[in-house]
């Protein structure tokens, strides 16, 4: 039997703008080795996983070369094609079961709005080594755990033509790196994520990312509500609300095509 996928673009209304992701709906769980080899074949930043689960499905993100904790963009596009494949009505909540638990996705104006897991960065006295390696001055430095690295630059101008040296972005004690500024005009604020260690040299848009932004940019702006810019090539945009342990991304996505895997051997 074959197994059927879909390539969603997500946090974007165009084709081939937002950050790509495929979906793949299993009938049953697969091993860890299968999935990884679907994903590195996939070869796109996340590919997720769905099993039928209580009254939801579990949900697992794989890069090309590891498994994640948390994804944002890819449980975005399993949202998406649920809602337009029809397994459930557009008034209907779905509900992820996943390694950072519960997450919700709904229709709400117009998005598909999911409910994230809050990940607050903790304020980091400003590191000139971090400076002089990545080549970029800095506002201020966040971190969440050894994970991420946040860095606020002076202008959205400057997250836009910041040039990423991945070999020294390798040389960081954390897995991420992210880069953000205030932009006051179209959009509340920008980023850019960056995350070799897992395969990922640059990400278009990150859901996840946007679970240490919104309570960041809320310290900062003095207001819970965002309309966010993520300055990759691509680009996506997202509207963040933030709750008091939760984070609210909402987004829009396309499907680009679908197919189906022919040889599933494990």
């Amino acid at each position: 039997m074959k197994i059927p996928f879909y390539q969603v673009d997500a946090f974007t209304v165009s084709p081939f703008k937002g950050n790509p992701a495929a979906v793949i709906i299993l009938e049953k769980a697969r091993n860890e080795a299968w999935m990884q080899s679907v994903a590195s074949e996939m070869n796109l930043s996340e590919t997720a996983f769905l099993v039928a689960e209580k009254d939801g499905y579990k949900l697992r993100w794989f890069t090309p070369t590891t498994e994640v904790d948390l994804c944002g963009h890819a449980t975005l596009a399993s949202a998406h094609i649920l809602f337009e494949f029809g397994f459930y009505e557009p008034d209907e909540r779905i509900t992820f079961y996943t390694k950072s638990g519960l997450i919700s996705a709904s229709f709400q104006n117009g998005t598909i709005e999911l409910d994230m897991p809050r990940r607050d960065p903790l304020p980091m006295e400003k590191d000139p080594e971090i400076e002089a390696l990545l080549g970029v001055p800095t506002v201020a430095m966040a971190k969440f755990d050894a994970s991420l690295l946040l860095l606020e630059l002076e202008t959205a101008q400057m997250v836009s033509d910041f040039q990423p040296n991945f070999t020294k972005i390798n040389l960081l004690n954390y897995q991420d790196l992210l880069i953000t500024a205030h932009e006051g005009q179209r959009f509340d604020f920008v980023s850019r994520f960056f995350s070799p260690k897992t395969g990922i040299y640059e990400d278009p848009v990150t859901g996840m990312a946007h679970c240490s932004l919104a309570p960041y940019w809320a310290a900062r702006l003095g207001k819970t509500e965002f309309h966010a810019y993520q300055a990759s090539r691509r680009g996506g945009e997202l509207w963040v609300r933030l709750g008091e342990d939760r984070v609210y991304l909402g987004g829009k996505a396309v499907t680009v095509f679908q197919g189906d895997i022919l040889h599933q051997k494990e």
